[in-house]
């Protein structure tokens, strides 16, 4: 340490000081000054650079994250939160918003995503506030992917919200095993926090009729919030527009979005990371029929994602973004008349709205009705009732009006007419020649055209640059006699590797799942999966293989596999023989449903090698892992592990289902379904 009182810069030394050492440490000294100086100039450099390349914040930009502030700005006092993974909750929040209008009150929709959730507690400063929830939960009872963070803190929060008036509608299905796990999450934790409950919590069913129930709930929802708040229910009969046509006679088309989701020229200048709002263009390098026979069109696609730097693991679902039939575009555009080419722009009314535009904007209205909407599934009531007022038949328009009632005979033409009837917009304007609404109100009630997700059917171990698919065209007759084809599927069907010397791509990014093999390789693990259900398992398959090549203890790998017939839709034999054949697949159980007089399904197998699935279960503590159809297949499967356990474990009944229970707690029953 330097003595305060010596001058460090003095040529003479101290006593008892070596002058050579002292100019070392002047040297030493110098060479540190030196170098701060450097450290100051390029920090000062490096700082005037980010000044010039990050724009400094706007007032508007700082508040850009608060609900609250907006709600103040625009006079707002209800605001309507969803968490939506195929749009449907984000459909119903929009909708809900609108009726605040009809009631006399201003509401907002809006993504917990965009916003500081944390303000919730701040809705105590709007008088006669209201906080809605509409969530939806995706795969085994998980938030979707935009209401995640929100799920986590107000898991964690244990902030006051005395004082907050909130409802939730929930949306989920009861084939599931976690039946509307986040819907009930939120209406509970809202409470816990002290929140005002002010409505019950409204439980949507997808297995049987969500418009429905949604319709029943928000019935009796408004008249219990305008008894709340004093406010006179008129409820208005009115249709309330939320965009504004702008039609562009002069526009530079490279400004014209041509189905891109959020960036424009997102597809001619790919830039990573790749995710929901920006897609990958994945070339397919591989299209082939898996069945040798049948009336069906069973598909294996390989996806090239070598310069996309997107990871994935085995059990992870692959979200793809399709594009609508032209001949079913070309139809809508001719009966009502326009010109599918003109360029134009929904704009909001509402300016301070984070959603400037329905879709992206501008765009045709070709691209509009190909790329960004959903014309293939049967409208909701909502859509029916603003579209009744343009039917010049009165018998059409009190029709349509009645479908969107909530009168039981206005269910029940709605559940005949168009949910079991299978009409879609184009079918509804066929068989109503005297409706002919204008297109740009068509196209700002039509809900958006979502992603469709597929097991992923590889493994990255082994496959790292490649993403397979594996999956059943859709196509059938309706009672009307049309036929319908399944948007994606169709679409992926037509997705040949080269088409016309030019390669074939699919818009495409990853989602992870939960759905994983054990840490430890050496578990045993148990794979039910019939039909397209074997797609994850492929990739399990793969990476076991894999695992045992590098040396590791890889535990018994047991499959049970289900398909029509041996001879027609036995997908993946020879892969699936050829690994039994090496060791990997310790068993290879296939059920052929038709191949006899009665049918056989994997659950009769299972019941069958009972004893070894048991000791395989109770004793080796083996992974299950159960793909494919929810409704049936997927609950037949969990009761024969129920028998199973009841049987030779000597359990109750009750005691068998919890036991069960306990095995999807513990991450040891993992279920990858869909109905």
């Amino acid at each position: 340490m330097t003595d305060p009182g010596t001058d460090i810069s003095s040529s003479e030394p101290a006593a008892g000081e070596d002058p050579l050492s002292k100019s070392f440490y002047i040297f030493l000294l110098s060479l540190i000054v030196g170098f701060l100086v450097c450290w100051l100039v390029i920090r000062k450099k490096k700082d005037v650079m980010v000044t010039k390349s990050v724009p400094i914040q706007t007032p508007t930009s700082v508040h850009e994250t608060s609900f609250i502030e907006k709600m103040k700005k625009t006079n707002k006092s209800i605001v309507v939160f969803y968490g939506s993974q195929t749009g449907t909750a984000e459909e119903f929040a929009n909708r809900l918003s609108k009726d605040a209008q009809r009631y006399g009150m201003k509401g907002m929709a809006a993504d917990p995503e965009e916003y500081d959730m944390s303000e919730l507690r701040r809705l105590t400063e709007i008088e006669d506030s209201l906080v809605i929830f509409c969530m939806a939960t995706y795969g085994e009872g998980e938030p979707t992917d935009n209401a995640q963070d929100f799920s986590v803190w107000l898991q964690e929060t244990s902030v006051s919200l005395e004082g907050v008036n909130f409802a939730v509608f929930a949306l989920g299905n009861k084939t599931y095993e976690h039946y509307n796990a986040m819907g009930k999450f939120v209406d509970r934790r809202l409470a816990e926090l002290g929140a005002r409950r002010i409505f019950d919590l409204g439980l949507g069913d997808d297995d049987a009729n969500m418009e429905e129930d949604f319709v029943s709930w928000r019935e009796q929802f408004w008249p219990a919030v305008c008894e709340h708040f004093g406010v006179e229910a008129t409820g208005e009969d009115c249709s309330i527009r939320q965009y504004k046509l702008v039609v562009h006679s002069d526009v530079n088309m490279s400004e014209v979005y041509t189905g891109e989701l959020y960036r424009l020229k997102s597809f001619k200048n790919q830039k990573p990371p790749f995710d929901s709002k920006n897609p990958f263009l994945a070339p397919v390098t591989m299209n082939q029929k898996l069945n040798k026979g049948g009336t069906r069109h069973l598909m294996h696609l390989e996806l090239d994602i070598s310069d996309s730097k997107i990871r994935y693991e085995s059990g992870d679902h692959v979200a793809v973004y399709p594009i609508n039939e032209v001949s079913i575009v070309n139809k809508i555009g001719e009966i009502l008349g326009v010109d599918l080419d003109t360029v134009i722009s929904l704009n909001n009314l509402d300016e301070e709205s984070n959603k400037k535009h329905p879709f992206p904007c501008p765009t045709t209205y070709r691209t509009a009705l190909t790329h960004y909407l959903d014309i293939t599934n049967p409208p909701r009531t909502n859509v029916l009732y603003e579209l009744a007022q343009y039917a010049t038949d009165p018998k059409d328009q009190e029709k349509m009006r009645k479908m969107a009632s909530s009168s039981s005979e206005g269910k029940a033409l709605y559940q005949t007419w168009v949910l079991e009837s299978q009409r879609n917009i184009l079918a509804v304007l066929e068989d109503m020649p005297s409706l002919r609404p204008p297109a740009d109100h068509l196209c700002e009630l039509l809900p958006r055209l979502q992603a469709r997700y597929y097991s992923i059917a590889s493994s990255a171990m082994v496959l790292p640059n490649s993403v397979h698919i594996c999956a059943v065209v859709v196509e059938y007759k309706t009672k009307t006699g049309r036929i319908n084809r399944g948007v994606a599927t169709n679409w992926l069907k037509n997705k040949v590797a080269t088409d016309n010397g030019h390669k074939s791509t699919v818009p495409m990014y990853v989602r992870k799942s939960q759905f994983r093999l054990p840490f430890k390789a050496s578990s045993p693990v148990v794979m039910i999966g019939p039909g397209t259900g074997i797609a994850p398992f492929i990739g399990f398959i793969q990476e076991r293989a894999w695992l045992k090549q590098q040396g590791k203890d890889v535990g018994e790998t047991v499959l049970y596999y289900g398909c029509r017939h041996m001879s027609e839709d036995f997908l993946y034999q020879e892969e699936l023989e050829g690994y039994e054949r090496s060791g990997v697949l310790t068993q290879l159980n296939v059920a052929f449903s038709r191949d006899q007089e009665h049918k056989v399904y994997v659950q009769h197998l299972m019941k069958r090698n009972k004893e070894h699935l048991w000791k395989l279960i109770n004793a080796d503590g083996a992974h299950v892992y159960v793909c494919g159809d929810a409704r049936n297949m997927a609950r037949d499967v969990q009761n024969v592990f129920c028998e199973i356990a009841e049987e030779l474990g000597s359990l109750t009944h009750a005691q068998a289902v919890d036991y069960i229970k306990r095995l999807m707690t513990k991450g040891r029953y993992s279920q990858d379904v869909w109905s």
